[in-house]
């Protein structure tokens, strides 16, 4: 499968929060690394082999987990978002990077459009991350200016662009929130999973795809069920206010707002959950953001049976030391 096939599947794919919705890709050309083992920075883990590659992460005061890379040689601060269906670039550091245009008559389409506007695609001729080499890697140019004033706020580096699931997915990678670690697969014809994981006391719940190449999980909220997407772009779990409101559930201001990519800043509401649960975790009583969701979650998910009622969120994530493993669409959650 050439690397047409997905850009054009996942053109008009949305990107939410912080960037957005995952999708599916195809592998990508590999520089041949040097064969290593990687100590991890996870106790469960026993060391890496060399045909996989483990990342420390970084977590800003934003709550977004943050790995550092290379792009074209120079150091790059990407935030790791589950959410973003193709990684992406800064639109203001496409030019620092040296990054070029596709070209018309190449296989990747010269722009895509998010949230209803058309964005640049910019080429990396290398995006290295560890010892995995990534040769001519398509990332979605945009305004990450948002993203950019909260880092200042927080005296924090802003990031440079977004890992998306277009990488995730051909590298079945392993992400640990509670841990901070990530781990690629570097070699695409190596079989099985991530050796010697420990998932003891841990609850199984997989994750489903939908036709648009979205992640979820199955819930229940306040007895109803729901589907949530997985997506560590997102600082904290937000339900859509439609699904809050069917349920009647009081809402409350705060000081709180969230804006995605081509879309205007939204306001943050606060409601309370008092019976959470995804899969056979329960949560008991929940504080949850709300949001209006239209626009980022689209094919009628926000009405379906069950509806898609919001974003699982990085706190609940790190909170029950969640595992999403990529290669095998399972999402790991301690009760």
């Amino acid at each position: 499968m050439k690397k047409l096939l997905w850009w054009q599947k996942f053109g008009p794919a949305l990107l939410a929060v912080l960037l957005g919705t995952p999708a599916l890709a195809a592998p990508r050309k590999a520089t041949a690394p040097a064969a290593r083992a990687v100590a991890p920075t996870n106790a469960r883990m026993p060391a890496i082999q060399p045909q996989f590659e483990a990342l420390p992460l970084e977590r800003s005061r934003q709550n977004h987990l943050l790995v550092r890379a290379f792009i074209n040689g120079k150091p790059a601060l990407l935030g790791v978002d589950t959410g973003a269906p193709v990684s992406a670039i800064s639109i203001k550091r496409v030019k620092h990077f040296g990054m070029t245009p596709a070209q018309a008559n190449s296989d990747i389409p010269t722009r895509l459009r998010i949230n209803g506007r058309y964005n640049g695609v910019a080429i990396a001729r290398s995006l290295r991350l560890g010892s995995l080499n990534l040769v001519d890697e398509p990332m979605v140019a945009v305004d990450l200016a948002s993203s950019a004033r909260a880092a200042r706020l927080m005296n924090e580096q802003p990031i440079d662009g977004i890992l998306g699931a277009d990488i995730l997915f051909p590298t079945e990678a392993v992400l640990d929130c509670r841990a901070q670690v990530l781990i690629l697969k570097i070699d695409p014809e190596a079989k099985g999973g991530v050796p010697g994981m420990n998932y003891s006391g841990f609850s199984e719940v997989p994750m489903h795809v939908s036709s648009g190449y979205n992640l979820y999980v199955d819930g229940s909220l306040n007895g109803k069920a729901a589907k949530l997407m997985v997506d560590t772009g997102a600082y904290g779990t937000l339900l859509h206010n439609g699904f809050v409101r069917s349920m009647r559930l009081p809402m409350r201001a705060s000081a709180f707002s969230s804006a995605g990519v081509n879309l205007k800043k939204r306001d943050v509401r606060l409601a309370t959950i008092s019976r959470f649960s995804i899969g056979e975790v329960d949560m008991s009583s929940k504080e949850v953001g709300v949001i209006d969701l239209e626009g980022l979650v689209r094919g009628g998910l926000l009405n379906g049976s069950p509806p898609v009622a919001g974003l699982l969120g990085s706190e609940i994530l790190q909170r029950h030391n969640g595992i999403i493993d990529f290669g095998t669409r399972t999402l790991y959650l301690k009760r």
